[in-house]
């Protein structure tokens, strides 16, 4: 691990100017991700530069308003982490995008276990589950998006969503959750239990 660390300050130090603003993105890591950066020193710096850029664009879909604005659950949550996942698996590689996805969802139980809100909510089993779903979809990218531009990513993505093979939360008109017989769920039942009885649907579902 000492290796590791040396070569990731190494690589982070060569970086001139853009060191401190890294150190900073990796304070904010949770201990999972941090683990995953500290094994993979000569790929962590492409990894938070993909990561800054996919949230650079879901910021900007977002504000068009093309799929929506729920990031907790939501079309535009389910997005996110195909996206992510697409464009990390372009970059490094099938496995270790995924090993990525899995250590910022175990991040995400630690941010639970501590009460530390995530996109204003409480994470939870099922919204994991759901992460974890889009993440797959999003990596089997691997093999075949190498030819591919970015914004074609982008497109294919967004099809696969409207398509109904990505995964969401139930949810009703008023952006509530509910069970999967569409009945709602009384959420202060839940407050701060992870295992909550949401529903996972398919992305095309309204």
């Amino acid at each position: 691990m000492k290796i590791r660390l040396c070569i990731f300050l190494f690589i982070l130090s060569s970086a001139g100017s853009v060191a401190q603003s890294t150190f900073q993105k990796l304070r904010r890591l949770s201990r999972p991700e941090k683990c995953w950066v500290f094994t993979h020193p000569f790929t962590a710096k492409k990894a938070m530069k993909v990561t800054s850029e996919v949230l650079s664009v879901v910021d900007t879909i977002k504000k068009s308003g093309l799929i929506g604005t729920d990031i907790a659950g939501g079309k535009m949550d389910a997005f996110k982490h195909a996206y992510w996942m697409a464009s990390l698996s372009l970059e490094l590689g099938k496995k270790k995008a995924l090993a990525l996805g899995r250590a910022h969802e175990k991040g995400n139980y630690l941010q639970y276990k501590k009460h530390t809100l995530e996109d204003s909510i409480l994470p939870d089993s099922v919204s994991s589950e759901m992460d974890m779903r889009n993440n797959i979809v999003g990596a089997g990218f691997y093999g075949n998006c190498r030819t591919y531009r970015k914004n074609d990513v982008q497109a294919i993505i967004l099809r696969k969503l409207n398509n109904g093979e990505l995964s969401i939360i139930k949810k009703d008109s008023e952006g509530h959750y509910v069970y999967c017989d569409g009945t709602p769920i009384n959420m202060s039942d839940w407050q701060g239990k992870w295992n909550i009885p949401k529903c996972l649907v398919a992305s095309d579902t309204e």
